[in-house]
């Protein structure tokens, strides 16, 4: 049996998400698609524009067979471990046999390339990124840079490469694969449309999500504009979701929380989060005492080593107090359960075989969630988990309507079933 994994943060699920599923399970006889997917706050370090469950719901309408949520502890982090935390949760499915992924590069055998080196780190590559990390650049800079001079007159074109989203993504998924010997068979899809920051409203239906949030987030209505980059489902969930008062919700909508917790946080304790290190807690502690945004903030701590994506993770790691001894326990042990959001008839048949064949819990109801809840403390599945139902009670204090701020709702939400 061929079962097709993607990894998407689908936010909010677009034509070009379709394309790219139809696509891919066109190239293959697939019995079914298995998506892992990012819940309530994603790799951009922001809120989803909608909550995870009707993100599930625009997937299981247009393809999917089943959707998996991606723990927290990886979907909030940069590119290699994020990849890391969505191959190991497919391959532990016990079930996955193939990684499709979509790239602005398209072609498999350059990206393979650039991944084992990336694996392999030969000596005189590793003394460049060395150099260049030395000379204060960002670490993606530096191995841009490094990877460039280390492959010489080959790297024509590898800069443009190395500067797609979606590339980069592409590369760590290979990357990781090769590097834990995960028994998934690759393949990538050309990204169709704008590109993935385009703000731009294609006319061709393909606009990137960031085109898309960034129109509702202006006017919180379907227009004609919006409805044509969406399929008919998406576009049905959206117009429910706004009409309840529960999307669309804005990227900086954690502002005053973060500012509030930054004033509050000991320096101490703010040494301990995850990525800051060489005294930025200072720096990160004056900015917010002098920061009235979250824009003024980020230009504050903003530096040539600390890029603005590299920001943008520590400020959500310190509000979640997402620790550095936390993260390296997580990161030794990788995903530890399978969250189910949604599956349909056939992903029910999968879901039986996933039970059957992986050696992770599966959880598959609101009673089971709460169970391993009870872990924390305990268990380091059960602090994993404490993460992904905390951004859940957070995610919800965030809606305009105060009766849609309850929590609790991981216990309370069972898994979409569509047939």
């Amino acid at each position: 049996m061929s079962v097709l994994g993607i990894v998407a943060e689908f936010n909010p699920f677009h034509n070009g998400h379709r394309h790219f599923i139809t696509t891919a399970k066109n190239s293959g006889s697939f019995d079914a698609v298995i998506s892992v997917m990012s819940g309530n706050f994603l790799q951009r370090s922001e809120p989803a524009v909608c909550d995870k469950w009707s993100r599930a719901e625009m997937a299981l309408k247009s393809g999917v067979d089943l959707v998996i949520e991606l723990p927290f502890c990886f979907a909030v982090r940069s590119a290699y471990y994020f990849a890391r935390g969505a191959v190991q949760l497919l391959a532990r499915t016990g079930v996955v046999t193939h990684l499709g992924f979509g790239s602005e590069h398209g072609q498999l055998e350059s990206l393979e390339e650039i991944a084992s080196i990336l694996v392999k780190e030969p000596d005189d590559y590793r003394a460049l990124l060395k150099e260049l990390l030395a000379q204060g650049l960002s670490f993606p800079a530096a191995r841009s840079q490094a990877l460039q001079k280390f492959l010489g007159p080959q790297s024509i074109g590898l800069e443009k490469l190395l500067s797609g989203p979606n590339n980069i993504l592409a590369i760590e998924y290979l990357h990781n694969i090769k590097q834990d010997n995960l028994n998934l068979l690759p393949f990538t899809i050309p990204r169709q449309g704008e590109g993935y920051h385009s703000q731009n409203m294609s006319g061709s239906g393909f606009s990137s999500a960031s085109a898309i949030r960034t129109a509702l987030h202006k006017d919180p209505v379907i227009s004609d504009e919006i409805a044509q980059t969406l399929p008919p489902s998406s576009r049905i969930i959206l117009e429910r979701e706004i009409s309840a008062g529960r999307c669309p919700i804005p990227p900086d909508a954690l502002e005053q929380f973060i500012l509030a917790n930054l004033r509050n946080i000991s320096l101490s304790s703010l040494k301990d989060i995850y990525e800051i290190s060489e005294g930025l807690e200072y720096r990160i502690k004056k900015a917010s005492l002098q920061s009235g945004s979250l824009e003024e903030l980020r230009r504050r701590i903003k530096s040539k080593r600390y890029s603005l994506s590299r920001i943008n993770r520590i400020l959500i790691y310190s509000f979640f107090n997402l620790t550095k001894e936390q993260v390296d326990v997580f990161d030794q042990h990788g995903p530890l359960y399978i969250h189910i959001l949604a599956f349909s008839s056939k992903g029910r048949e999968i879901l039986q075989r996933v039970k059957n064949k992986s050696s992770l819990t599966v959880l598959n109801s609101g009673s089971q969630v709460k169970k391993l809840s009870r872990e924390k403390g305990t268990s380091t599945a059960g602090d994993m988990l404490a993460l992904d139902i905390l951004s859940s009670d957070i995610y919800s204090l965030l809606s305009p309507l105060s009766e849609m701020r309850g929590g609790g709702k991981d216990f309370l939400t069972s898994p979409l079933f569509i047939e």
